[in-house]
C-alpha cells in the first residue's frame, strides 16, 4: 500500500505541472491586463509598464512560466497585482481555515442525513419511507443554493429572528494574522445557515447514491448466504452490505471534498463569509495572475490528495481490492 500511495505522488508531479502550464497560458490568454484599469480609471501608458516590468510581466512568456515555477517549487506563490501589499500564499492562509471549517461541516452535516437516509429508504424499498426519501433527495438536488440560502434567511433571520444573517463569527484582525477562528458558541450562531445550504444538495447525493447501491448490493448471493447462515439483520447490513454500497459515495466523496473545502463562492457572498471562493472566481475577473495560478494549483493538489485517499479506502471497504 505504502508503495502505491508513493508511485501515485510521483506520478501526480506530472500531473500537477500540466496543470500550472496550461493555466499559465490561459490567464494570460484573457483580453487585458492586470494593470490596464485601476478602479474605473486608465493607467497612464508609462504607468502600466512600470508595473509590468517590476512583476516581469514584460519579460518573454517561457521566462515568466519558469521564474514562476522556480519561486513555486521554494513555496512562495508570488505577490497578488490586485490586492497590494498581500502575497497569494497570505490569502490562502487566511481564508483557506474559513472554507475548510464550512466545507468540513457541511460535508459531515450531508454524510449524517445522507447515508442513513438511503440505507432507509433502500431498506424499506417502494414504501412511503422510500418514496418520501426520494422526494427530499430529489427536491435536495433541485434546489440551487443561490435560491435556497435567500430563503433560509428570510425565514429563520427575517421572519424568525433566531440566527444571524451572515459571517461566520469571527474577529476579522485576527483573521488577517491567519489565526483559525475557535468554535465558539457565536461561531455555531452564524455556521448554522451556510452549513445547511452548502450541505443539503451533498447529503441529497449522497442518499440518492447510497440507495442505489445497496439495492443492488442486497440482491447480491452473499448476502443471501450471510442471511441463510442464520446472521441478524442488523449485522448482515451494516458488516457485509454496507461496506460494498458505500464504494459509489466514497467515490465522490474525495473530488466533493476537495472542492467545498476551497470555498463555495456562492454561499459564501451570500452568508458574507470571508472564505477562499471569492478570491478563486474573482481573480479571473481582476487578471490576478499569480492568485489565479496560486489557487488553482492548491486546489489541485487537494484534489489529488482526495483521489488518492479515495482510492485507499477502496481497499478497506472491498477486500478484494489490492494494491501490492
Amino acid at each position: 500500500m505504502a508503495a502505491y500511495v508513493i508511485r501515485r505522488i510521483l506520478w501526480s508531479i506530472p500531473v500537477l505541472f500540466c496543470i500550472v502550464l496550461v493555466t499559465f497560458i490561459l490567464a494570460r490568454s484573457i483580453p487585458g491586463g492586470p494593470f490596464d484599469r485601476v478602479g474605473d480609471k486608465s493607467l497612464p501608458e508609462s504607468v502600466r509598464q512600470n508595473l509590468e516590468a517590476k512583476y516581469g510581466l514584460d519579460k518573454p512568456i517561457h521566462i515568466q512560466f519558469a521564474e514562476y515555477i522556480g519561486d513555486v517549487l521554494q513555496g512562495d506563490l508570488g505577490p497578488s497585482f490586485f490586492y497590494r501589499g498581500r502575497t497569494v500564499n497570505q490569502i490562502i492562509s487566511q481564508t483557506f481555515p474559513i472554507s475548510l471549517q464550512l466545507g468540513v461541516l457541511s460535508i459531515i452535516l450531508a454524510v449524517i442525513i445522507g447515508i442513513p437516509a438511503g440505507t432507509l429508504a433502500a431498506l424499506r424499498h417502494n414504501t412511503m419511507i422510500d418514496y418520501s426519501s426520494s422526494f427530499v433527495a430529489i427536491l435536495g438536488v433541485s434546489i440551487p443554493n443561490i435560491v435556497l440560502g435567500p430563503l433560509l434567511i428570510y425565514i429563520f433571520v427575517v421572519q424568525l429572528g433566531w440566527f444571524p444573517a451572515g459571517r461566520w463569527g469571527v474577529n476579522y484582525k485576527e483573521l488577517y494574522l491567519g489565526v483559525i477562528p475557535p468554535m465558539t458558541s457565536d461561531f455555531w450562531m452564524h455556521a448554522v445557515l451556510p452549513v445547511v445550504t452548502l450541505g443539503t444538495a451533498f447529503s441529497a447525493i449522497f442518499a440518492r447514491l447510497t440507495r442505489a447501491s445497496l439495492l443492488q448490493t442486497i440482491r447480491e448471493d452473499y448476502i443471501r448466504t450471510a442471511r441463510a447462515k442464520g446472521l441478524g439483520e442488523y449485522k448482515v447490513i451494516l458488516s457485509h452490505a454496507m461496506k460494498n454500497s458505500l464504494i459509489p459515495v466514497v467515490t465522490i466523496f474525495g473530488p466533493v471534498l476537495a472542492g467545498v473545502v476551497t470555498g463555495s463562492f456562492v454561499v459564501e457572498r451570500i452568508f458574507g463569509i470571508p472564505g477562499m471562493g471569492e478570491f478563486f472566481v474573482t481573480s479571473i475577473t481582476n487578471r490576478d495572475y499569480p492568485v489565479i495560478l496560486g489557487t488553482t494549483l492548491f486546489y489541485s493538489i487537494l484534489l489529488v490528495l482526495a483521489n488518492i485517499a479515495v482510492d485507499v479506502a477502496y481497499a478497506w471497504l472491498d477486500p478484494r481490492i489490492r494494491y501490492d
